[in-house]
């Protein structure tokens, strides 16, 4: 099984929710080879039984749901406040369905009419829904102007999806959506070709230009640090959580403590933490679940120890062209890394392009990508939805370890 999330913003840019998305195995269908309702009931059982707190931490899940399978108690396993009912759009209308819908809105949960199509006012399930999901590439902004006017004013609660410009972020937003889902968030902002130029970067591109040296001295480390008053505090704490809390007496110890690739790794986060400040919190948190995600993709792909770590430093550097509001060749620019990174991220090649086309592929629910890449790279597909799951729980671990 098969289960990617992609998130949902408020218009604070804070994450509400996550859509799942879902496929059963290689031979399944777009719903998972024997019915859509089949699908839903495996994947809700599986979130029910891996705990979905593990997967949507403590927001909501936004499942899509047909005619049939609405009807299962299976549906009750999740909790109200944890999952929004997204009905199907070309879900069959009958009496029966819309006793069902009352029913479980009385029960708490809310109601989302997915790439809603229709005329607002005369569809049947409008009244019943709390929630009105606008596909913007196959519904325009300017062609749903007078229907989300008339939801809105029905107090219902509009969401943009595939938005993929912050020109279109902004102009919903002006029109009273209040939710958001696409890439737009983590997609640079550029304005001419400014380079930034922040004392954070280049301090943290010293740190890592002494890491490349051939013989990097713990010395010259410590002393960088040192130049940072909160970089060295939490040199210290991370080291300490390593440590399992055991006296670490001074950075140069917390360096050696830690070694070299766990030192570098730990810099890379921080700088794209401190780098990222003004940027949605959900951008790092993909930063480091693509991290992790592709490190042990590499891992399953039997590449050397050198390739995990690069693509682990891949995987991170992925959103750093949203953060920095750059392109990616000059967001990567000065820093010292190994060619296969600027390979894979600027030129679309090397030997670790194929992890970025899975992990992409995987995050964004692009079935057909994933089993090709990972059947490139010999990789048993059903170990993908474990692997996923744990980077979400270990980005989640880390993102505590450095608030």
């Amino acid at each position: 099984m098969f289960i990617a999330r992609q998130p949902i913003f408020n218009v604070d840019l804070e994450v509400y929710g996550y859509e799942l998305l879902f496929r059963l195995n290689s031979q399944s269908s777009q719903f998972g080879g024997i019915s859509s309702q089949g699908a839903t009931a495996a994947v809700l059982t599986g979130l029910y039984e891996a705990g979905i707190e593990n997967i949507i931490e403590d927001k909501r899940a936004f499942i899509n749901f047909d005619e049939i399978f609405i009807h299962s108690d299976a549906l009750e396993l999740i909790k109200p406040d944890q999952m929004v009912v997204e009905m199907l759009e070309k879900i069959k209308i009958d009496d029966s369905l819309i006793e069902r819908i009352r029913s479980i809105r009385e029960k708490g949960y809310r109601i989302a009419l997915d790439d809603f199509e229709e005329a607002f006012q005369s569809y049947p399930l409008s009244p019943l829904a709390d929630i009105i999901k606008y596909d913007l590439m196959a519904t325009p902004l300017a062609t749903v102007a007078s229907d989300a006017a008339a939801a809105l004013a029905q107090g219902k609660v509009l969401l943009a999806e595939k938005v993929e410009t912050r020109d279109e972020f902004l102009q919903a937003c002006d029109m009273g959506f209040t939710l958001f889902q696409g890439y737009f968030f983590s997609k640079p902002v550029i304005a001419g070709q400014s380079v930034n130029k922040s004392p954070t970067k280049f301090q943290y591109f010293r740190l890592i230009e002494e890491l490349k040296k051939e013989d990097p001295s713990y010395d010259a480390l410590a002393e960088l640090i040192q130049q940072d008053v909160t970089l060295a505090y939490r040199v210290m704490r991370m080291a300490s959580v390593r440590s399992n809390h055991d006296l670490v007496s001074s950075i140069r110890y917390a360096l050696t403590y830690m070694g070299l690739n766990e030192i570098e790794r730990w810099f890379n986060i921080l700088m794209l933490q401190d780098l990222g400040q003004e940027k949605p919190a959900e951008l790092m948190k993909i930063a480091l679940i693509r991290s992790r995600f592709a490190q042990t993709l590499a891992k399953r792909a039997l590449m050397t120890y050198n390739a995990q770590h690069g693509a682990a430093m891949m995987g991170l550097f992925s959103v750093l062209d949203g953060i920095l509001d750059q392109t990616m060749d000059e967001a990567l620019a000065g820093i010292a890394l190994p060619p296969a990174i600027p390979d894979a991220l600027i030129k679309g090649e090397g030997v670790l392009y194929p992890i970025y086309q899975l992990m992409l592929a995987y995050e964004k629910g692009d079935w057909a990508t994933t089993l090709k890449r990972s059947q490139e790279l010999k990789i048993e597909e059903y170990i993908l939805y474990h692997d996923y799951r744990e980077a979400i729980a270990w980005a989640n671990e880390i993102i505590l370890n450095i608030a």
